[in-house]
């Protein structure tokens, strides 16, 4: 019952998925420090206000803290500009940058069966002997 289980455990998929989780977890937290850290005050710089929390209206005795949605927005667009302007603009022009090697394509298993079907039929008792 262990070894299975210890199998499992150390199948390729299950340990990438592993390292991905905690790779995506340290991520998180550098991308979370630099918005937290360097973006947000300087839209605090730009706007007059780190922190829209305290914005809200009420209708009918019902409180509305829209400030609260303008934060959630916000972090989420710093977020997204982060993630896209230091992983991934870099990534497509490292990327665009780097040589790529040029292997033939190999054709689809259909058209390979295709191809067989057609040589069978034109030749049924096997090739024709060279001459």
């Amino acid at each position: 019952m262990f070894k299975g289980f210890k199998e499992f455990l150390l199948r390729g998929n299950v340990v990438d998925l592993a390292v991905g989780v905690v790779m995506g977890v340290a991520f998180g937290a550098v991308v979370a420090s630099l918005v937290a850290d360097l973006l947000t005050p300087l839209v605090a710089a730009i706007a007059g206000k780190p922190d829209f929390s305290a914005l809200q209206f009420t209708l009918h005795g019902s409180t509305f803290h829209y400030g609260r949605f303008i934060n959630a927005l916000l972090s989420f667009l710093l977020i997204a500009a982060a993630v896209y302007f230091f992983v991934v603009a870099p990534l497509r022009a490292w990327e665009r940058r780097r040589p790529r090697a040029t292997a033939p394509a190999a054709k689809p298993e259909e058209v390979q069966l295709l191809a067989q079907i057609r040589d069978l039929l034109e030749h049924p008792h096997g090739p024709v002997p060279q001459q």
